[in-house]
């Protein structure tokens, strides 16, 4: 059991798991908050530009403000640390150098940190688990090419949908199962025109920023989402931004049937979404089940009937459970997903709005653009720029609304981490 080994890990080790964080924004300081809880686990080092913020995910978890350090240096931060202190920094590449750090974790939304992050811990020889799937999407493939040459363990962590969505496949593979497609409930409708402005109200009401509302509702974290699971199974969207149709634990099976027994995928081994409450913040796997006897004893265990057959997990707990992926790092040395060496899947950079040269793109669920799905080859065939690297991006010339931004389209800063490493893994024979 993982409680008890963590209390193992704990009792012969003299201290529990010390875990370096970067991002001290929502989805950080609930990650921070989740190890607070978890026995044989701890936090003691949080990295954020914001360290006003840091600290104060540090005090929110019942740190004393005497014992919190702020230090940006390896010999200051080490000295803060064998003190038995916390420390909180402006450098996302401060925990990967220190002795006292046993893992590093990024909890950020942001590819640029969550590449810096990795980077740093590879190059410095410490196992990372990323609560970070966007930076996954956009470098994850190079880099774990990189941390399996240098010995080090490279992780996305479960608890959002992708990392939910392996457990389930390697469920229904073990016991032998044909994976027709494997997907997620959309939360809310999808609309890739929202903006700020027009999910505001409903970022109040849920206390979130409406940037962050607005990638949910214009499905550039869907998209994230899907494209971090098809790169780790080898599962494909049927379509440029996928089905998402209707549907719920009684249609599911049947919509999602191959086309020759009346549903809608073209063949085996699919990767999208469904829209409607019935299965909001849930993951699915529909299988096809090829032997009678398993297909009757699936029918009684009320599982589904016919041969296709949808297994539900009701929810993903996101940062919650992501200690979960970062204790089995660190005990058994083992991954919760990884991208395969073939990617098969990009997000696409769509411009949200007619773009001018010179505007400056702004961030995931903005003004300026949305992510959308489709195949890897699609995308290197269209030059597409990949919506990690959007961001910050200049362009260089005039893109109607509607359209693909190329690389060709914009001007990046060559000098982030995320740029240079996404430049050396398109160099990578596919």
């Amino acid at each position: 059991m993982i409680h008890q080994d963590l209390l193992e890990y704990q009792r012969t080790h003299g201290h529990p798991i010390r875990v370096g964080v970067s991002g001290a924004g929502w989805l950080g300081s609930g990650f921070v908050t989740a190890i607070s809880h978890v026995a044989g686990m701890t936090v003691n080092v949080l990295a954020d530009t914001n360290v006003a913020a840091a600290r104060q995910v540090f005090l929110d978890v019942g740190v004393p403000a005497e014992q919190i350090v702020e230090a940006d240096r390896p010999g200051p931060a080490m000295d803060a640390l064998r003190a038995g202190r916390r420390v909180v920094t402006a450098s996302y590449g401060l925990a990967a150098q220190l002795e006292d750090v046993d893992i590093v974790a990024d909890a950020t939304p942001s590819p640029a940190i969550g590449a810096e992050t990795a980077y740093a811990c590879i190059q410095h020889g410490k196992d990372v688990v990323m609560v970070n799937i966007e930076a996954d999407v956009t470098v994850g493939r190079i880099l774990h090419r990189m941390a399996r040459e240098a010995g080090v363990l490279y992780t996305v962590s479960s608890g959002d949908e992708p990392g939910c969505l392996m457990e389930l496949v390697d469920f229904v593979t073990t016991l032998g199962y044909e994976i027709i497609v494997i997907g997620k409930g959309k939360n809310n409708p999808l609309d890739p025109t929202a903006t700020p402005d027009t999910v505001a109200e409903a970022a109040r009401r849920a206390n979130k920023d409406p940037y962050q509302v607005a990638s949910y509702v214009d499905g550039t974290k869907t998209m994230f989402e899907m494209t971090c699971a098809a790169n780790a199974t080898g599962c494909v969207p049927m379509r440029r931004g996928m089905a998402g149709p209707e549907a719920n634990l009684e249609t599911v099976s049947q919509i999602f049937a191959l086309q020759e027994d009346g549903g809608i995928t073209p063949f085996p081994g699919v990767v999208d979404f469904v829209q409607g409450s019935a299965m909001t913040g849930g993951v699915f796997v529909t299988v096809r089940v090829h032997d009678q006897r398993i297909r009757d004893d699936l029918q009684y265990l009320k599982v589904g009937k016919g041969k296709y057959f949808t297994f539900f997990r009701p929810y993903h707990l996101w940062f919650l459970e992501a200690p979960i992926s970062v204790a089995r790092a660190c005990l058994y040395r083992q991954a919760t997903l990884v991208p395969l060496d073939r990617p098969v899947a990009e997000v696409l950079t769509i411009a949200k709005r007619d773009l001018k040269p010179g505007e400056r793109l702004d961030d995931f669920g903005g003004y300026t653009f949305y992510g959308c799905i489709d195949r890897a080859e699609v995308a290197r065939n269209l030059d597409a720029l990949p919506v990690g690297l959007a961001p910050g991006a200049v362009m260089k010339r005039a893109v109607a609304a509607g359209s693909v931004l190329t690389w060709e389209d914009v001007q990046l800063d060559e000098s982030q981490i995320v740029v240079q490493l996404r430049r050396r893994q398109d160099a990578l024979a596919c």
